[in-house]
């Protein structure tokens, strides 16, 4: 068995989710985890099966008795020696593909040392870091244009900040409609539909029809006695239906026959015609700065875009690429496999007009044709309809004053138990830890005296924002209870979630949240905040 066979066979389930081109990307990647804690391990645990290429943990603290009682990549013989180092060795047992490594070092000092030393990775993910760091690190990421996840387990409540000025995405929607082109069917189609005599064929034939090219016969006569226009609204869906079914085949007692394929294009009148149509959001990226102004430094994933433009603009008549697969239906194989291959050619030839395109940028731009390979473009091509581009705001624009999203937190806690009050709690306690280097309530004998303490930095960030909101004192109370405490069972859910979205940022598949995710436990909800 082959090193290829046999890691077909290990990464089986995620290769049929996120493609060769997804599994590629992964294994390419170099993670730096920041904190070594029970988060932490649990993103990386979640990195690590799958397969990411190499991670690097930067952790300065050793191994605490506290550690070893929530991190189950950590043990008693683990105490007293460096987090980063211990948790490695273990981590590394989960996959011999992966390459780990580490680094016994605080990241401020790290930062202080080799201002660069975080721009080499693919992503940085921080775990349980003071305000000040999140900061600082998030700038210079920034900066570099390295996606920052910040994550962090208060106690029962699980919180997560993706920071990246800019990520691409071939995203992959739950319910993608199928690109038929039915309403607007390309010469090769409209050839091969003509090809079929519905009223002229022998019962075998006409049952074992495909039922695109059903509705595409009904469609014709439907149009030719409707002044050209498609059926639109319900009644005439209705109407339309009602014409497919008289065309099914009567026995002799005038009864219809049971034709499956008949059947199947009653229902799917309304796949069959969803318009054929550029999202708004494809369009976004179509008048997009960057797609326009190609040089280059411009990412693949601009130019090949700035490619399709071009053919929709001109060969394409308004269209994107044709996807190139149609579902699964009822019908004669050699019948199917003509259909598709339809389809298939009309792709390949529609990518091959793109190739042109994108081959033409590349060498105004000096860079050899070859940079983007026939394979991504075709990929890319398939994935047009779904392309999407995630901006986020920096931390810095969020923690100042001035670009403060004031609106969006006051209509929020409109709810005084939304998880918007959970955000503002986890600011407080950051700005709790700034003034008393510790977290409230990590020591018993000091809880009724942090409450008030806690109470008090609540308050100051309110004003200085001038939020005019209302945080329930039982909030500072619990707050003041979890004594910042990083319970395995909410850490493992954020290790979950965190790795989903790590995930999303490396393949540059699915559409990863933007910007700020708050998980709380105690009502098991969840919320997406744009801050």
């Amino acid at each position: 068995m082959t090193d290829q066979t046999i890691k077909e066979q290990k990464y089986d389930r995620q290769l049929r989710l996120w493609g060769d081109h997804g599994q590629e990307a992964l294994e390419n990647a170099h993670v730096c985890l920041i904190n070594a804690t029970a988060s932490g391990t649990e993103i990386l645990k979640n990195l690590v099966l799958p397969g990411i290429g190499a991670f690097t943990i930067v952790d300065g603290h050793k191994v605490s008795g506290e550690d070893v009682g929530n991190n189950f990549f950590l043990s008693n013989s683990s105490i007293g020696q460096n987090r980063a180092q211990a948790a490695t060795e273990l981590l590394q047992e989960l996959n011999r593909d992966v390459s780990g490594n580490f680094v016994e070092e605080n990241p401020d000092k790290l930062l202080d040392n080799d201002g660069e030393f975080f721009n080499r990775f693919s992503l940085v993910i921080g775990v349980q870091l003071p305000e000040s760091t999140c900061l600082r690190l998030g700038t210079v990421l920034w900066e570099a244009g390295v996606p920052f996840l910040v994550c962090k387990t208060y106690g029962l409540i699980g919180y997560m900040r993706l920071v990246v000025k800019e990520h691409t995405v071939e995203s992959h929607p739950d319910n993608a409609l199928e690109d038929l082109r039915l309403d607007h069917p390309f010469s090769e189609l409209k050839s091969h539909v003509e090809s079929y005599d519905l009223d002229n064929m022998e019962k075998k034939n006409h049952s074992h029809t495909p039922w695109i090219i059903v509705v595409a016969k009904y469609l014709e006569k439907w149009c030719s006695e409707h002044n050209s226009q498609l059926p639109k609204n319900y009644k005439e869906k209705e109407a339309f239906r009602q014409l497919i079914r008289e065309g099914t085949l009567k026995n002799e007692n005038g009864t219809p026959e049971d034709e499956q394929n008949f059947e199947e294009a009653i229902k799917n009148v309304n796949t069959a015609l969803n318009p054929t149509k550029v999202s708004s959001a494809v369009e976004d990226i179509f008048n997009a700065e960057q797609c326009e102004n190609i040089t280059s430094q411009s990412p693949s994933f601009w130019v090949m875009a700035r490619g399709v433009r071009d053919f929709v603009r001109n060969e394409g008549n308004g269209n994107l690429p044709v996807r190139g697969t149609i579902p699964d239906m009822i019908a004669d194989s050699d019948k199917f496999i003509s259909l598709q291959n339809i389809y298939r050619e009309k792709a390949m030839t529609d990518a091959a007009k793109v190739s042109k395109h994108v081959e033409s940028f590349l060498q105004s731009v000096g860079k050899p044709p070859e940079s983007i390979s026939e394979q991504e473009i075709k990929l890319f091509c398939k994935n047009a309809a779904f392309l999407r581009v995630v901006r986020c705001r920096s931390l810095a624009e969020e923690y100042s004053v001035d670009t403060f999203t004031k609106d969006e937190i006051t209509s929020c806690m409109d709810s005084p138990d939304s998880e918007m009050v959970l955000y503002l709690m986890l600011r407080s306690v950051d700005r709790f830890y700034q003034q008393h280097s510790r977290y409230p309530g990590v020591y018993n004998y000091q809880v009724e005296e942090d409450i008030n303490k806690l109470k008090q930095c609540v308050n100051s960030l309110l004003q200085e924002y001038s939020l005019s909101v209302n945080v329930k004192d039982d909030y500072i109370y619990e707050f003041c209870r979890y004594g910042a405490a990083e319970p395995h069972t909410i850490a493992a859910f954020m290790g979950g979630s965190a790795a989903q979205e790590a995930i999303k940022i490396i393949t540059h598949q699915f559409v990863p949240f933007n910007n700020t995710f708050i998980y709380n436990a105690m009502s098991q909800t969840s919320a997406t905040f744009q801050l």
